[in-house]
């Protein structure tokens, strides 16, 4: 098979440097992927090889049978169709999103990534398609009324997430931010009362419902941030694909079926532009 070569760039290829380095030094499982695959030699092994949550409910996570879920899975699924290709996931923890599309063990990360400029210089980020809200989260009897209030509690959040930087960013330099591998991990150590509180999306609450009924509630918003699917700098066939498909996808009933299904709320209004994140590859 031809080797496609692709124009990173000195900031292309020091980031995907640096990400391969860290995933390795965290001992991060990767994919078995050799190199980048351009979009039609995806084509011609008949598979998308899709980089998803492994435990981000309702994004990505694996249900009882062993399969994926999710509202990224179903988006997956879609794009997939859309080029008449079979899906194949490669379940990530987090930390690992990144570090595997830059080593090229994925062809793309749908992968509840929020899109941030940081990260936006180190991947090609797409159209948004999906906003989450993001909250600290905590015993309805702890008083948190303002981020000034997590000066004395310590506070648990996933560890390279968009809530970490989210916390961090807001919290006092006082506050004690506990990092966990993932969200359930994170949302267990406040169960447990590792934590006083945790960083959190609008959707751990229903998870925290169900396992203590009547405990806990959202305190205070830390933010709001787009999530896109991530392809590497440069790629433009993958990433025209997946704007092409997304936004024809967004106006039909079955996505507003699968909006409904998975995220609760109508379909929002995507904005066409992002502060400081190009959704269009160069």
């Amino acid at each position: 098979m031809k080797k496609v070569q692709h124009q990173w760039g000195t900031l292309g290829r020091r980031a995907m440097m640096t990400a391969v380095a860290v995933a390795l030094t965290l001992g991060v499982a990767m994919p078995e992927r050799a190199d980048a695959r351009s979009l039609e030699e995806a084509k011609e092994s008949g598979k998308l090889i899709v980089g998803v949550s492994g435990d981000n409910p309702p994004f990505g996570f694996i249900d009882t049978s062993g399969t994926q879920k999710g509202y990224d899975a179903e988006i997956a699924e879609a794009f997939a169709k859309s080029l008449g290709l079979q899906v194949q996931y490669a379940q990530l923890s987090l930390a690992a999103r990144i570090p595997s599309l830059l080593a090229q063990k994925v062809d793309i990360l749908i992968a509840g990534l929020g899109m941030t400029e940081e990260r936006a210089k180190s991947v090609q980020f797409s159209v948004p398609y999906l906003e989450t809200k993001m909250y600290v989260v905590g015993n309805k009897d702890t008083k948190i009324a303002s981020p000034a209030d997590l000066a004395s509690v310590s506070v648990g959040t996933p560890r390279s997430s968009t809530l970490d930087t989210l916390l961090s960013a807001v919290a006092p330099k006082s506050t004690d931010i506990r990092r966990f591998d993932d969200d359930s991990a994170t949302i267990q150590s406040l169960l447990s009362g590792q934590v006083t509180a945790i960083a959190a999306n609008q959707f751990a609450i229903d998870r925290l419902e169900s396992l203590a009924p009547g405990t806990y509630e959202n305190k205070i918003v830390i933010g709001g941030v787009w999530y896109g699917a991530a392809t590497r700098p440069g790629e433009k066939d993958w990433n025209k694909a997946f704007n092409d498909f997304f936004q024809s996808y967004k106006t039909t009933d079955e996505y507003r079926a699968l909006f409904k299904k998975w995220i609760k709320n109508d379909v929002p209004k995507f904005p066409t532009e992002l502060k400081g994140i190009t959704f269009a590859a160069q």
